[in-house]
């Protein structure tokens, strides 16, 4: 599967950003150059998350496993482009299921765990997914039940990570292939037909439009932009690199999997996010890297109990983004413990902006600003800032913006950007300009001193998205849903101010007249029955007589946002 215009890919490649390597390429030289290295940690809780025994796998026994799904992946009937949408929690078995897809040419699409059977459902009809592969089980509860309902209607297969596969799924479980010898039937495996210009992955993000959107990249796509975090976070040959990010956006495979490819290193998996088994696993793995987000590094470093008995001393930098962060949070870390912190802004699109301490080494500064990569007048090492083009448009009168303290959406062009959302030809042509720029939605202004400011600051969104721990969540859907309640008149849905997640989701409601008294239990049983995802339910419900709009009829935000901070 390609999406790249000719053209582009021969430009690509001639200014070198673009290359014959794959993903899967470095996985195999780190194979043959470490093979009895350690490659991948599971989560020490694994069993009580999914059941089975935690695995320490070193590169020759994830080589087995992988190739194992590979072989398993084919007696089902898979071919190349193919789709196969995963629904799992950071297992080893998931870091082999994507290096199987890779190198059958299976396009993998990863689904967060907290997609119910709408979401689902949507994602299939869209992709027409050969199969959804989940687990029986995660803790208490059964992802199985919706994703069966997902595929009730369609021609997709549900498969079931383990030998016991639940009534209605089929089971796929290699790991008996730990103790083979994967080169017998290695011939089999058609690596050496797919091209890194292949689409390997087709990610989810959320817009105004409320319904998944699928976000497609190739080999050439994921490897051009996973260098602005291999360098910003100054990742090093053989690091060990702590992981609690699902595997199914950038943070997670354009930050720390492919990195540790880079590094030839060991991947310590970790989610969904517990601070406890968090904090032990930096204290018996003892990575150089992790990322984490900036509510628990603040948390962390006002707990001075925890602190004293938690061994930070292998860290060398720690990721962080999605969210402002605390100049006093990046100072402590670096003072009290020479623990760099990084600030980063990236979006499965393709944006990737790094503030590390080379670009910003104040914290003020960089809590604040990030680089302006890919500008001609301001210079800047990391290979990513000569790779792309950024610049800020004026969304009214489409000028570009060229002095300091002007906000505009962001734009960027390059060998880190898509090519446009997957089989959604009107999205797409609105999302880039005429002359191949994609608009990001984000509002960012030139910041910092002197004649030419070498510096960003996020400023919000074009579009009033709502973003709960880093997921974006349109608030045209929680509207649409809230509509279908008898009760409600009509509904605003906006994000309130939450320390540890950022923002969650308030429903501001007008309630029919005489309608009996509505509650917040009624709504998320509302959006059960709905079948959304748990993150998109409301968490606090206001009533107003009338929602605020301007002279136009539109609601202002601004004003709902006012009404969902309110306390009573």
């Amino acid at each position: 599967m390609r999406t790249t215009p000719h053209a582009l890919v021969e430009r690509y490649r001639r200014a070198g950003w673009w290359s014959d390597q794959r993903i899967f390429d470095l996985f195999d030289v780190a194979v043959r150059a470490r093979p009895d290295a350690t490659a991948v940690v599971d989560p020490p809780n694994r069993t009580t998350l999914i059941g089975g025994t935690p695995l320490r796998l070193s590169y020759a026994q994830l080589d087995r496993l992988a190739m194992g799904f590979a072989r398993r992946l084919m007696e089902l009937g898979f071919e190349r482009d193919d789709v196969l949408i995963t629904q799992l929690p950071n297992v080893a078995e998931y870091v082999a299921v994507y290096l199987a897809a890779m190198k059958l040419g299976v396009v993998l699409s990863p689904a967060p765990m907290q997609f119910r059977r709408r979401e689902l459902a949507q994602i299939l009809q869209l992709t027409g997914a050969r199969g959804l592969l989940t687990v029986p089980r995660l803790r208490n509860s059964d992802p199985c039940i919706e994703a069966r309902a997902a595929v009730a209607d369609g021609a997709a297969m549900l498969l079931c990570l383990g030998s016991e596969a639940p009534a209605g799924t089929v089971a796929i479980d290699p790991v008996l292939a730990l103790h083979e010898d994967p080169r017998g039937n290695a011939a089999a495996i058609p690596v050496a037909q797919i091209s890194a210009d292949d689409v390997v992955t087709i990610c989810w993000t959320s817009g105004t439009e409320g319904a998944p959107k699928g976000v497609p990249r190739t080999h050439n796509q994921w490897l051009a932009i996973s260098h602005a975090h291999f360098e910003g976070a100054g990742i090093r040959e053989g690091d060990v690199l702590l992981n609690p990010f699902p595997l199914i956006n950038m943070a997670a495979i354009g930050g720390c999997f492919l990195s540790w490819l880079r590094a030839a290193g060991t991947l310590v998996l970790h989610h969904p996010l517990e601070l406890p088994v968090y904090l032990a696993q930096i204290a018996i793995e003892r990575p150089h890297y992790a990322i984490a987000p900036p509510a628990v590094l603040n948390m962390l470093l006002q707990d001075e109990q925890l602190l004293a008995a938690t061994d930070l001393s292998s860290l060398r930098c720690i990721g962080s983004g999605s969210a402002p962060l605390d100049p006093a949070m990046i100072r402590g870390f670096r003072d009290r413990f020479g623990i760099e912190i990084v600030n980063m802004f990236g979006s499965n699109e393709g944006m990737s902006l790094v503030s590390s301490a080379i670009e910003a080494p104040e914290p003020e500064r960089r809590a604040r600003f990030f680089p302006r990569f890919g500008r001609p007048e301001v210079g800047w090492s990391q290979r990513v800032a000569h790779a792309i083009e950024t610049r800020i448009v004026d969304p009214e009168t489409a000028t570009e913006i060229l002095i300091a303290g002007n906000p505009g959406e962001m734009q960027i062009r390059g060998p880190t950007v898509f090519d446009g959302y997957f089989r959604a030809p009107e999205i797409t042509s609105k999302a880039f300009t005429a002359d191949g720029w994609f608009r990001t939605g984000d509002l960012f202004e030139i910041a910092g001193e002197g004649e030419v400011p070498r510096y960003y600051q996020f400023v919000g969104r074009l579009k009033q998205l709502i973003i709960r721990g880093g997921v974006k969540i349109a608030p045209d859907e929680i509207e649409s849903t809230l509509a279908l309640h008898p009760a409600v008149a009509e509904a605003g849905a906006i994000g309130y101010r939450d320390t540890l997640l950022g923002e969650r989701v308030a429903a501001i409601v007008v309630l029919k007249t005489g309608a009996a008294p509505l509650t917040l239990n009624a709504v998320q049983n509302l959006f059960r029955e709905q079948g959304l995802a748990v993150f998109k339910w409301p968490e606090r419900l206001r009533f107003v007589d009338a929602l605020p709009r301007n002279a136009l009829g539109k609601v202002v935000r601004t004003e709902l946002a006012e009404i969902a901070e309110r306390q009573d």
